[in-house]
Parts: structure tokens; sequence; C-alpha cells
């Protein structure tokens, strides 16, 4: 059943960041360095840039997930109860 505050409680899949951002990363690190290699500085720069990225993006997936089942649930863990009062 739908509560209308989907926006505010909803959860995200953090396993499955976790590793899209791992494979991420290992392509971002490749791509660097074979682009150096290769004579490419452009495209190293924006492999570099991409690995910045997917690294920060990392750090707060394992924050997130290690704060416990407020950022990821289990099974045994309710939806998240809906706003009592709407403030304007």
């Amino acid at each position: 059943m739908r509560t209308g505050s989907e926006p505010m409680t909803a959860r995200s899949a953090l396993r499955l960041r976790l590793w899209l951002s791992v494979w991420g990363l290992i392509w971002a690190i490749v791509g660097t360095v074979a682009f150096s290699l290769a004579g490419r500085p452009g495209w190293a720069i924006a492999c570099g840039v991409l690995w910045l990225i997917v690294s920060v993006d990392l750090t707060m997936i394992v924050r997130h997930i290690r704060q416990g089942p407020h950022y990821q649930p289990g099974r045994d863990v309710p939806p998240y109860r809906p706003p009592e009062h709407h403030h304007r």
C-alpha cells in the first residue's frame, strides 16, 4: 500500500550498489591506467575523475551499511510509518 511518503522513506539496495560500485571502480582504474599507457591524456583524466566519483560513492555506501538497519533494513524490519502531520 502506498502512503505518499515514499520519496522520504525510500530504501536503497545497498549491497547491490556496493557491488556495482566495486565493478565501476575496477573499470575506472583499468581505464585510467590503459589510457595513460596509450598516450590518451583526455580519456585518462576522464577515467580518473570517474575513479574519484566512484570512490566517494563507495565510501558513502559502506558508511550507510555500517550504520545498521536504519539504512539497510532486513526482512524483519517493518516499513517506515507514514508521517502523522504535514508541515507546510
